[in-house]
């Protein structure tokens, strides 16, 4: 029996994290040599006196809460959905609750179910993204290096 570990280098970003400070062993005090006119270096933060990082989310969790989301709109059990997407319940569920990755043919399977196409499901997943990313990066954002305004979608299998 094996167990499963995921694979942290398959995640990348769309924005750059915020680097985590490494483990430092102390170690002997030696003399700084200072220039003149030199001001002494900053001390850093404390961890605990930093604020949380914001996480960006996951694209299946994105894509698992509008399928949930439209599912009880529609008022329909997992069961059906399940059932007329041709694909069983428990991963169903797993896929809402942002468990498991899906595939493409699973999303557009599901999709149907719902009478959506696969476009307007990535295209509500996308949406929420830029709604609950916009939240936390304050003034200017959705926009890159250079100022200007980007509404991309970033996909990677």
């Amino acid at each position: 029996m094996t167990s499963h570990v995921p694979n942290e280098a398959r995640v990348i970003p769309l924005r750059p994290q915020a680097t985590r400070p490494q483990a430092t062993r102390p170690q002997a005090a030696r003399p700084q040599a200072t220039r003149p006119g030199a001001r002494p270096a900053a001390s850093p933060v404390p961890p605990e006196r930093r604020p949380p990082a914001a996480r960006e989310p996951l694209w299946r969790d994105l894509v698992g809460d509008v399928l949930r989301r439209e599912r009880l709109e529609q008022e329909r059990t997992l069961k059906e959905v399940a059932e007329a997407a041709r694909i069983s319940m428990p991963y169903l569920s797993e896929v809402e609750r942002g468990r498991k990755e899906a595939s493409s043919e699973v999303l557009a399977a599901a999709a149907g179910a719902l009478g959506l196409g696969l476009g307007d499901l990535l295209a509500r997943a996308q949406g929420e993204l830029v709604r609950l990313t916009s939240r936390h990066t304050g003034p200017g954002a959705g926009r890159g290096a250079s100022g200007a305004r980007f509404d991309g979608m970033c996909l990677a299998a």
